[in-house]
């Protein structure tokens, strides 16, 4: 079962800390979010393995936007 872990706010990618074939747990920041000039850990919502990365460092997203796709 794919889980989507989505852009909790828009903003600009500032650091990806996953790849491909990663397995975490809940709770593991996987992706660092810069908004309003503070950065925002993006955090897994339960333990898997990184299926997919959507985008890239400095990509700007929008709420909502898929980031990750764990399985």
């Amino acid at each position: 079962m794919a889980i989507d872990v989505v852009a909790p706010m828009p903003g600009t990618i500032a650091e990806i800390l996953v790849d491909v074939g990663d397995s975490v747990n809940a709770d593991d920041e996987l992706i660092i979010l810069e908004a309003m000039k503070m950065e925002n850990p993006v955090l897994a919502p339960s333990s898997g393995k990184v299926a997919k990365i959507n985008v890239s460092e400095k990509d700007k997203v929008d709420t909502n936007q898929v980031l990750v796709v764990l399985e």
